[in-house]
Parts: structure tokens; sequence; C-alpha cells
């Protein structure tokens, strides 16, 4: 529990903290360190930099987890189009178009003429694609255990489930949002 002089000096933190252009003071750089530990955009960024990470630690390979979300979204819906895909994954057209090409590339996605509309093109993961994706499965389960080793069987379902909530709830806020919330 935290006594009344520690509270305001958190309160004189956070109303001096737009203010303050330069360093802080030795005694208050704790406590700035502290309030950066409690915002869940860090540690949600953070997060995901130490998910990349593990990875490309366990899945030794140059396809990276975007790469990976394409890949898997089309093993389960061959021949969607980019703005398909970019809605499947949260992804806005520049980066959708982007990662399909880097893919398309490798020879591990086709593209084709939509018969039903000519002026877009369906994607699909090819033999190659399919056999990428084998080859990393096991490192990409390796990585998600490893990142969620911390927590108990029970904790993970509490944090998946949250994570969840905190995302459907959220959705529209995204760059891109996601399809079917």
């Amino acid at each position: 529990m935290k006594n009344h002089a520690e509270l305001k000096q958190e309160e004189r933190l956070e109303s001096d903290e737009t203010k303050i252009l330069g360093p802080v003071e030795n005694d208050d750089a704790e406590q700035f360190r502290r309030k950066l530990w409690s915002r869940p955009g860090f540690l949600v960024r953070r997060l995901n930099q130490i998910h990349y990470a593990m990875f490309y630690e366990e899945c030794k390979s140059d396809i990276t987890p975007v790469q990976h979300g394409v890949l898997f979204v089309l093993m389960g819906s061959p021949w969607l189009d980019q703005t398909t895909i970019g809605y499947e994954l949260g992804l806005d057209r520049t980066t959708s178009a982007d990662v399909i090409r880097r893919l398309e590339e490798k020879g591990l996605l086709g593209r084709r003429v939509n018969p039903d509309d000519r002026r877009s093109r369906q994607t699909f993961i090819t033999e190659a694609g399919l056999a990428a994706m084998q080859e990393i499965s096991t490192g990409m389960n390796q990585a998600q255990d490893r990142l969620l080793d911390p927590l108990t069987a029970k904790q993970r379902q509490t944090f998946m489930a949250m994570l969840t909530q905190i995302v459907e709830h959220n959705n529209q806020y995204g760059r891109a949002a996601l399809k079917n919330m």
C-alpha cells in the first residue's frame, strides 16, 4: 500500500509528465520507469517484439510472422483476393499487397485473375508454400509455447480470453479492422 507522500509524488509526475522537456531528476527516474511499465501499449509492443524474436529463433526461416499469417489464411481459404486477406489479418491494403508480392516472389504464393471479376486477382498457396509452412509449423508452435511459458494452463486460457476481449472491443480503432469480429 502506498503512503500519502508516494501517491502525491505520482500525481505530480502524472501532471508534470507532458511539461518535462529534458531528463528527469534521478529521484524521479525510477518512478517514470514504473509508469512506462504500467502502460498496456508499451507492454503489448514489447510482447510483440519478444514474439517476433522467438518466432525467428524457433522457425529458422526467412518467413516473417505476418507472412506466416497470410500463408495460414490461404491454407484454410484458397483463392482469396488481397483485400479479403487483409481483412482476415487486420492488414491495410498497402501492407497486404507488399506481403503478397514478397511471398509470390519467393514462389510461396501464386495469383490468377478472378474469373468472376476480372479487375481482381485471387491468391493461392503453392506447393512450395505448403512445404514451407510444414517446415516451420513445429517452430511456430514452439514459439507460441515459449511466449506463454511463464503462465499456468489456467492463466493461458485467461490471458487469451482477455486478449481476445480487448481486440474485439477495440477492433474498429486499428489501421485495418479485422473481419468477422
